[in-house]
């Protein structure tokens, strides 16, 4: 018997190939209908059998295209009407221009890279090969509806196959907007120093591709092009068919002035031909250790051979970079097998079609190339997204193996599987270029050449960063460390009881029987949720913080956090963060009726919000922290918030970022902190390190220990400047950080004294112990592998390290926001630290010990804090739980001793996450 079902699809499933794929799940099923994009999602009127529509159904979840997120799938039973076929529907202009989700952009799909090395196929390596399930969405997009005219393709027009493809439902290039080929554009462009002798070795190249393409159609269907998109001679290397189109005439003439501005020469791949000689000089510079600028999705990377120490010294000398590791590209998982460790979740992460930077333990016995992530336990890996770089990587993995470029000078690496060092195409702290010009002008210094194209990117996006986690009983987790592409504008579902009506929330009274909100807010009462009452509360925009910012618009239950903007310490990146947060308001149509903020009031976030006009919330920078991770998990009642960081403006005015909160959506209380240390010169103290080390030394009063005179010795003069400036109480803030104490740490053992870039001397002091190797003793490696020490019995060893929790003397005076009723007190860690140092425990260990002192730390307190209050589910957020092995232990500590245990998930525990939590708790707070 027949029956008919209204079907609405509500999530990410316009622009991504979703309804030609309704329209082939349905001629699979027999189900005749129609299909439309709506305002609100996709709309599906089927009829069929019973069992058919069922497993018709069912594959709208379950095989919906890779690009597509089905968040609800809705049913509603409807009269027959008797339809014969099944079609695709126009939809009306007014419901797809209100349309306010947009994909990201997406990896190139198997289909796609099948094409592009097939060479029957007319797109044969053509450099932007795409469907609807792959390809560049948001970052080509001007304005909605998502149509070609709307976006950064509309100068180039589509030859007839390209129109036919893009108009026929039974292709999965339907409605493709960036669909494109040799004859349509865009094309590869080269652009090299005039005075260097890149010319004499390219142009033969290209006079060779020029004497191909003058043999005329004949030689193009012998390289299996279809005549009808072959370029004629006249046309071969500057000059092509759409160039009688004004836009791209004038881009490419404001191109050529650019180019010779900057003392370039500049040459177009319009043919294949050309465009592989472009890419054969590409790798031909690769293989002899040169740097190129190749554009990409979201921007341009900085590319060199990963195995050639001397292009990383050369690439990091030019780009001043002095010790951060680089991100390499590899050819698949199994390559990447070869040198690290790689689980099934690892590999599903690496092939993703977000294609993120995954970071994998290195493999014990792997050698790398000196200067590629030199100190660290793990390598960032990823795999090639764009067609540009799969035939970059295939192109130059084919030479590599040929032996081309490899020379003595590789040493152990030679034998490497390769790999291309992909890092972000900007200078020290500055936004990633995205034009050629732009790259031309900043980048002159750093590249020896530069491979962009025509096709314009119209906002900036770094690649995502996230690694995985082993948390005992919970299993594997993703952590994401930077969200960008691939993933964001994807906004966040919020679950109900995060932002549904509700009764004022309070926090919990001591003694209290259970986790449920009961008693009074010492700091200041609870607030009802957003939209709470009679209130319409419009979207919120907030301003994320200053490092590592995010902005986040909350409408309803969709969060929509950008991408990584980074540090706001800049007016290039300031112009950036406000460059993007106008594209999101403009293109998913939000106008916020309130703004939140970070309470510092000298971030440049801050001091834009208040010149808005519009109401501002100030949100407390660890208690967003917590908020964050509360929101992702749908959580409403109060949770033990612990937040481990660098820095965060306090409610009394000092740095914090050693906290545990007793913390609900709308307020918190500060339950303990540690306590806090001096920070001699303040910002000088967390870039250099030693005088960190001097300040907790002084506060713990630690500067007699023999170990100490390393750190005195070191600081030589600086010593006493540091020591009149903490007497004095001059330029020296108090911290109750937990990473300014791992930077004390790794500054005393000798691990990171002089770091280079933010967290280095954390991020080393935990590679330490995964590094131990030939610094230890066999037997002794073999019991500190098994978790042993080798010196002393564990327990003696933990109870010496372990961080004591006392009472907070000066609660009695001060609030439960500004003071804790607990101190967390490191000094005896310290002293253990110091002794083991002195009697010449290897670092490996001192390293691990000290770990183990803060997981002992927070399952401490956590259990105070259960034992007082009844709340059982800890979060564990804040740069500090970026440490794989920290967060790790604390997360299987505290399961077996039955907690309920919190990670952020799709955003980071950095700063990144920091914006949805302000968002949060403005909403809740107005």
């Amino acid at each position: 018997m027949i029956e008919a079902l209204n079907i609405h699809v509500k999530g990410i499933v316009q622009g991504v190939g979703f309804r030609p794929f309704v329209y082939r799940a349905a001629k699979k099923h027999l189900v005749n209908g129609w299909v439309l994009n709506a305002i609100d999602g996709v709309h599906v009127h089927a009829e069929a059998e019973s069992n058919l529509l069922d497993a018709f159904v069912i594959a709208l979840s379950e095989e919906a295209p890779a690009a597509a997120a089905v968040k609800e799938i809705d049913l509603a039973e409807v009269p027959v009407e008797g339809f014969t076929e099944f079609e695709i529907r126009f939809s009306d202009d007014e419901g797809v221009a209100a349309t306010t989700l947009v994909s990201p952009d997406l990896a190139t799909c198997d289909d796609c890279r099948r094409e592009l090395l097939d060479p029957e196929n007319r797109r044969f390596r053509y450099p932007f090969i795409n469907c609807t399930n792959c390809g560049p969405r948001f970052t080509i997009i001007e304005q909605l509806p998502y149509d070609r005219g709307n976006t950064s393709m509309g100068q180039f027009q589509m030859d007839a196959p390209c129109a036919h493809e893009y108009a026929d439902p039974a292709d999965r290039r339907f409605h493709a907007q960036p669909d494109a080929c040799f004859t349509c554009g865009p094309h590869l462009n080269m652009a090299w120093k005039a005075d260097g002798k890149a010319a004499a070795v390219l142009e033969p190249l290209l006079q060779l591709a020029e004497n191909d393409a003058a043999a005329g159609d004949g030689a193009a269907v012998a390289r299996n092009e279809a005549p009808e998109a072959s370029p004629s001679a006249a046309r071969a290397l500057n000059l092509w068919q759409q160039e009688s189109d004004p836009l791209v005439r004038a881009g490419r003439t404001a191109q050529a002035g650019e180019a010779e501005a900057a003392g370039l020469h500049l040459v177009w791949g319009n043919s294949r031909a050309t465009s592989d000689a472009i890419l054969a000089y590409a790798v031909d510079l690769l293989t002899q250790g040169r740097i190129l600028a190749v554009k990409g999705l979201g921007g341009y990377h900085l590319v060199c051979d990963g195995n050639n120490p001397q292009a990383l010294a050369t690439l990091r000398k030019r780009k001043r970079r002095d010790g951060k590791a680089f991100a390499v590209m590899m050819e698949s998982a199994d390559e990447a097998r070869r040198l690290c460790r790689v689980s099934e979740i690892e590999q599903e992460q690496l092939m993703d079609p977000a294609h993120p930077i995954v970071l994998l333990r290195k493999k014990p016995n792997a050698t790398f190339a000196e200067g590629l992530a030199d100190h660290l336990s793990e390598l960032g890996v990823m795999l090639p997204y764009t067609p540009v770089q799969l035939l970059l990587m295939h192109d130059f993995a084919a030479a590599a193996r040929a032996g081309a470029g490899r020379t003595k000078a590789y040493g152990e690496t030679a034998g490497n599987p390769p790999l291309l060092v992909m890092t972000s195409g900007n200078l020290h702290d500055e936004p990633i270029c995205i034009s050629d010009g732009e790259a031309w002008r900043q980048l002159a210094d750093v590249a020896d050449a530069f491979v962009g194209n025509d096709r314009p990117i119209l906002t900036r996006f770094d690649d995502s960063v996230l690694r995985v986690l082993t948390l005992g009983e919970a299993g594997e987790a993703v952590q994401m460390i930077r969200r960008a592409r691939g993933f964001a504008p994807r906004p966040l579902t919020l679950a109900e009881a995060v932002v549904a009506n509700g009764p004022e929330e309070r926090l919990p009274e001591e003694n209290a029987d259970s986790g449920e909100p009961g008693g009074a807010t010492p700091g200041g009462a609870g607030a009802p949720s957003p939209g709470g009452g009679d209130s319409q509360l419009g979207p919120i925009f907030a301003t994320g913080p200053e490092q590592k910012n995010t902005f986040t618009f909350l409408r309803g239950a969709e969060a929509f956090v950008s991408q990584h903007i980074g540090d706001m310490e800049n007016a290039e990146t300031y112009d950036s963060w406000l460059a993007a947060k106008d594209r999101f308001a403009r293109l998913f149509q939000l106008q916020p009726q309130l703004i939140a903020c970070d309470a510092h009031p000298e971030y440049l976030s801050s001091k834009w919000a208040h010149e808005q006009a519009l109401p501002v919330v100030e949100v407390q920078h660890h208690h967003a922290h917590v908020v964050a991770a509360m929101a992702e998990a749908g959580l409403a009642e109060a949770v033990c918030g612990i937040a481990f960081d660098g820095t965060g403006f306090g409610v009394d005015g000092a740095i914090w970022g050693g906290e545990v909160l007793l913390a609900n959506l709308s307020d918190f209380e500060r339950f303990a902190n540690f306590a806090y240390v001096p920070m001699p010169g303040g910002a000088a103290a967390v870039k250099h390190p030693l005088r960190m080390a001097y300040g907790v030394l002084w506060a713990f009063d630690l500067l007699e220990h023999p170990a100490a005179a390393r750190v005195l010795d070191a600081l030589e003069e600086q010593a006493r400047i540091c020591d009149q400036m903490i007497e004095a109480g001059f330029n020296t803030p108090m911290t109750s950080s937990a990473g300014r104490l791992f930077d004390a740490a790794s500054a005393i053992l000798g691990v990171c004294p002089k770091p280079s870039y933010e967290s280095q001397g954390a991020i080393e002091l935990e590679a330490a112990m995964e590094l131990a190797g030939e610094d230890l003793p066999d037997a002794l490696a073999r019991d500190y592998a098994q978790g042993e020490t080798g010196r002393e019995d564990d327990l003696l060893a933990k109870e010496r390290y372990a961080i004591t929790v006392e009472k907070n003397a000066a609660t009695a005076t001060s609030t439960a926001q500004d003071t804790s009723v607990l101190l967390l007190d490191a000094a005896g860690t310290f002293k253990a630290l110091l002794d083991d140092l002195e009697a010449g425990v290897p670092v490996p260990i001192i390293s691990r010990r000290f770990h183990d002192a803060f997981a002992g730390a927070v399952l401490t307190t956590a259990g105070l804090v259960q034992a007082l209050y009844g709340i059982s589910k800890v979060v564990l957020t804040g740069g500090v739980f970026m440490n794989r092995y920290l967060v790790e232990q604390c997360a299987v500590q505290l399961q077996e001793a039955g907690f309920t245990v919190v990670l952020n998930q799709e955003l980071p525990p950095n700063d990144g996450c920091i914006s949805l939590g302000q968002a949060i708790i403005a909403a809740h707070r107005a």
